[in-house]
């Protein structure tokens, strides 16, 4: 059975914001965290963004070109009412979605993650969600969309460490 974790890039004061947060001190973290994915639940706005990984750009580095090979291997599932279509490796999710995450945790090994702070608020009430995955930066926003969208299950504290510079991952399991 898969574990399902969600994580992100978050602030000190709680928001999600990839343009306000330098993604590069953790860049390789994330090609690596990626590559050893057994698969990733996404919500439409985050499939949206990730969307810039189908096709090699102009410029990359090595590490760009090996995040983009990690993420274009990894079979993806998008949760969406609105689209019809989803990219290459990736599976449209519409209709009864605890049920389809409960069957891919069943059915997968390793680790599975949720990308979207949304669609975790909406899956942490069915008590899918297995871990929580922090990574805290030196920065504070004061607007956008909060790490937790909805109401916050009771968790412990299981982890911590310094990943890259400043940024320190915090790990959660439901209580």
């Amino acid at each position: 059975m898969a574990k399902l974790v969600f994580e992100m890039n978050q602030s000190l004061d709680g928001y999600v914001d990839h343009d306000r947060m330098a993604p590069e001190p953790l860049f390789q973290h994330w090609v690596e965290r990626t590559d050893g994915l057994s698969a990733t639940v996404y919500g439409r706005t985050m499939y949206g963004l990730m969307r810039y990984w189908d096709e090699d750009q102009e410029g990359w580095d090595d590490a760009h070109r090996a995040f983009a090979a990690a993420w274009r291997r990894l079979p993806k599932w998008v949760v969406s009412r609105s689209l019809t279509e989803v990219g290459p490796n990736a599976t449209l999710v519409s209709g009864n979605v605890e049920a389809t995450i409960a069957g891919l945790k069943a059915e997968r090994e390793g680790e599975m993650t949720i990308a979207g702070p949304v669609l975790a608020g909406n899956l942490a009430a069915s008590g899918l969600i297995d871990e929580y995955r922090l990574y805290v930066h030196p920065v504070v926003l004061g607007h956008g969309r909060p790490f937790f969208t909805g109401a916050r299950p009771p968790l412990r504290l299981v982890a911590h460490e310094r990943i890259a510079g400043d940024v320190v991952r915090l790990t959660y399991t439901p209580a």
